[in-house]
């Protein structure tokens, strides 16, 4: 029903820049809530970036600063801007939906997650 690509993963080097993209596809109306999760090997998956409906943002503490997430919400789709990367930004990046509005099922409140962008910072 709802499907997630993510886009502009890659390697670069500490200090470096990625802007990744995400669209979501599928019958869709509306979307309430669309964002970033990564998770690096090892370790949980943690919030990198989200904007609702509405506009409003939540970071996660470690990207604050240098992170910038946006929508294009005609578009169904999210972008993060990532500026200053460090090593430890280094992780598998997916993307998250929550709150569809399907034109064909109603509303469907469940999570959404697409299959991730790897992002590697190393020299």
């Amino acid at each position: 029903q709802v499907q997630l690509v993510e886009s502009g993963g890659d390697l670069v080097q500490p200090g470096g820049s990625l802007r990744l993209s995400c669209l979501a596809t599928g019958s869709i109306s509306m979307i309430n809530t669309m964002g970033w999760y990564r998770q690096a090997p090892g370790k949980q998956r943690e919030l990198v970036a989200i904007m609702s409906r509405g506009g409003g943002t939540n970071y996660a503490d470690s990207v604050k600063g240098r992170f910038t997430i946006s929508r294009e919400f005609a578009q169904n789709t999210v972008h993060l801007e990532m500026k200053s990367l460090k090593p430890e930004d280094t992780a598998d990046y997916l993307c998250y939906t929550a709150g569809v509005y399907c034109l064909d099922n109603g509303y469907l409140p469940k999570p959404y997650w697409g299959p991730g962008t790897q992002v590697t910072v190393s020299s």
